[in-house]
């Protein structure tokens, strides 16, 4: 899948997305590369480029306070050839964005990991 339609993937994952998680994205920028760099998968201790499917960059909601600066928006970065292969098929690939993108909003609004993994199980 090329980078267009990989795109095109990604704004269709948004529309599928339940309303009430879609309407948090209001301050958050969504961008696609093909593999994180080295930097990040330093930081959360992946060993490879091929395990890591999204990453969110931001102060969760629940975690702000006065002093944080207004108006910069969060950002989900998506992986596409990492989510190009866990996907499995061309036909998953929106469902496997849809279920990365809920995970790292979840990180947005401050889930711990249990509270993830039932959200990702609500969207299937």
């Amino acid at each position: 899948m090329n980078r267009d339609d990989f795109e095109k993937a990604v704004a269709r994952a948004i529309e599928e997305i339940p309303d009430e998680f879609r309407s948090k994205m209001e301050n958050v920028q969504v961008v696609v590369e093909d593999f994180p760099d080295s930097y990040t998968l330093r930081s959360i201790g992946a060993h490879s480029k091929w395990e890591l499917l999204g990453f969110y960059e931001g102060v969760p909601v629940d975690r702000r306070s006065f002093f944080d600066i207004p108006g910069l928006p969060a950002r989900i970065t998506l992986f596409r050839r990492p989510i190009i292969r866990a996907a499995a098929s061309p036909w998953a690939v929106v469902r496997t964005i849809r279920e990365v993108l809920l995970h790292e909003l979840g990180h947005h609004l401050g889930f711990e990991e249990d509270a993830l993994e039932e959200l990702e199980g609500r969207s299937e």
